[in-house]
Order: structure tokens, then C-alpha cells, then sequence
């Protein structure tokens, strides 16, 4: 005798809840990604016109982009497996939200990072709760 259960199980409801969050997790990482990469194409002139006294400043800014857009596309693509990653990103984006904040409108660019990074801040924390991103942990200890 076989027992027949509903197709429509709790356990694939949860799952398919927790797809549904990973996927809106994904698309919060991509759009980070996207950002920093038109702000790394933004920074180009910037770094062409910079002068003796700021060219390397503007350089690190530049790839600095570049960086955090590997790092949201890699987040994005194995939401639970970058242990510290996550974190690491949040507070060096919630940092410069901070900063930004703290030094006001009389900074040049504090303004338009306050509100970049602080919208970024908002979106690794929605997708790390969303991803529930803490247990790449978990992930690292068994790794271990």
C-alpha cells in the first residue's frame, strides 16, 4: 500500500519560498554589480583628468569599483558560500555611508556617495537576510 501525499508539501512550499528570496537576493547583487561597474566607467575620466596630486587616489577609487563589482557578481552567483564576504562588504559600504554622512554637504562627493552607498548598504543587507548569507559559515566550518 503506498501512502499519497499532496503535492503542494510545506517542504516545497518553504523551498519554493527560500528559491523566491535567493532569486530576489541574486537580482539585489546584480544591480549592485551593475552600479559599481557604470560608476568604474564613470571614474575613467576622472582618472585620465586627474593631476599629480590626486591620480592615484582616483585610480584606487577606479578599481575599487571594479573590485566590489567581482565581489556582489561573486556573492550572486554562491549566495551561502564567501564566509566574511558578506560582512566585510557591508561594513566597508555602511563605513562609507557614515563617513559620507558625517562630513557633510561642504565634502565634494559626500553627497552622491551617501546616497550610492548607502542604497548599496540597503541592498547587501536585504539580500543577506533575504539569502540568509550568514551561513556560509556553517559552510566554511564543514569545509574545514
Amino acid at each position: 500500500m503506498s501512502v499519497h501525499t499532496p503535492s503542494g508539501t510545506a517542504a516545497t512550499a518553504t523551498a519554493d519560498h527560500g528559491r523566491v528570496r535567493d532569486r530576489i537576493a541574486q537580482a539585489l547583487l546584480v544591480l549592485a554589480a551593475l552600479g559599481a561597474v557604470v560608476a568604474l566607467i564613470g571614474a575613467v575620466g576622472t582618472v585620465a583628468n586627474a593631476g599629480p596630486a590626486t591620480r592615484m587616489v582616483e585610480m584606487w577609487r577606479l578599481l575599487g569599483f571594479g573590485f566590489f563589482a567581482g565581489v556582489f557578481l561573486l556573492l550572486a552567483y554562491r549566495l551561502r558560500l564567501y564566509a566574511g564576504i558578506w560582512e566585510l562588504s557591508m561594513l566597508n559600504k555602511l563605513g562609507l555611508s557614515l563617513a559620507a554622512l558625517s562630513f557633510g554637504s561642504d565634502t565634494v562627493g559626500a553627497s552622491t556617495a551617501l546616497v550610492a552607498d548607502g542604497a548599496v548598504t540597503l541592498f547587501l543587507v536585504a539580500a543577506y537576510v533575504l539569502s540568509r548569507g550568514w551561513t556560509a559559515w556553517s559552510t566554511a566550518r564543514a569545509m574545514a
